[in-house]
């Protein structure tokens, strides 16, 4: 499968776990994990820029934007052959840039200054079923937030909210098909803190992609990801389909959680190019935001690098 094809997808979905709530985990994603003794450090920075937001119809209305940037740190080691864990933090800055006022009212929207700080810390476990030519790898991750940060508005790093997910990631060469040509998917759950009794969160998340080693250095690959929540609530749409606004966010307890108990659901398209210097890898994607209700719309760039250490020698 190749070393450059495994973590290209894991630095894509690093850096989007560091700005927008409801991403695959980072390690989860590997269906083939890192050899016994070997070991990797990434730093991944990104651009978000969300241009408006969707609405429960999927009327996309341009409104409410803001832009976030972060570095996320994740550290991966291959205890044995088939099994490996890691261990990710990102740093996050936000900021307000709508040309009305934010809808929030709160300062640290209405001023469209930058607000930064640390966001979740992600713990991952994997373990690889299958041959060096396909793999199905169960995992589970448990993320929590550093530390009690602000939630409300536009111009903050994430929800504030604890998550526990499992999942399984499925990968599979395509030779006979297309030399040096792969296939990965996976699928999680998670069981997301409920700040609202009433209000689950818990969420499904999944992602298909298909990658090609151009040379034995360069890999390009296309992928989607998706989100279904199982429960949450919706804000409503200016057509009033299915309601009109505030919508489900009918009550002052219920608003006030509005930014971390939306019915977000979404996919999005991404792609990107890896190239492998020698120990290290360098990476760059794109992400579009392609459809979704209660969700954000915009796109986001992503660049960084991996080096890779080895124990056994």
């Amino acid at each position: 499968m190749g070393r450059t094809h495994c973590r290209l997808h894991v630095l894509l979905l690093a850096a989007l776990a560091a700005t927008f709530a409801g991403t695959p985990p980072p390690a989860a994603a590997q269906a083939f994990g890192l050899p016994e003794g070997v070991g990797s450090v990434t730093l991944a920075w990104q651009y978000l820029d969300n241009t408006g937001h969707r609405m429960s119809d999927g009327f996309v209305l341009e409104a409410g934007e803001s832009v976030s940037t972060s570095l996320a740190l994740e550290v991966d080691y291959g205890f044995t052959d088939r099994l490996s864990a890691s261990l990710a933090v990102p740093y996050v800055f936000a900021k307000y840039t709508g040309a009305m006022a934010p809808l929030s009212g709160l300062p640290h929207d209405a001023c469209r200054c930058w607000q930064s700080s640390f966001q979740d810390f992600a713990l991952t476990a994997r373990y690889r079923l299958g041959s060096a030519t396909w793999a199905v790898t169960p995992h589970a991750r448990y993320s929590h937030p550093t530390h009690d940060y602000a939630y409300e508005g536009e111009a903050v790093v994430g929800r504030n909210l604890w998550e526990a997910q499992v999942g399984v990631s499925v990968g599979a060469r395509l030779d006979r098909l297309l030399p040096r040509s792969n296939v990965q998917a996976g699928y999680s759950y998670g069981f997301v803190e409920t700040p609202l009794p009433d209000v689950s969160l818990d969420r499904s998340n999944g992602f298909v992609e298909l990658g090609y080693g151009m040379t034995s250095r360069l890999y390009v690959r296309v992928g989607g990801i998706w989100q279904r929540t199982h429960g949450g609530l919706r804000a409503g749409s200016l057509t009033g389909t299915p309601f009109l606004p505030p919508g489900e966010m009918d009550t002052a307890e219920r608003y006030a959680q509005r930014d971390r108990v939306q019915r977000s659901n979404y996919w999005h398209f991404t792609t990107g190019v890896s190239y492998s210097a020698g120990p290290v890898d360098v990476f760059v994607s794109y992400l579009k935001y392609a459809g979704g209700t209660d969700t954000h719309d915009g796109q986001a760039y992503t660049i960084g690098l991996s080096w890779y250490f080895d124990r056994r020698q």
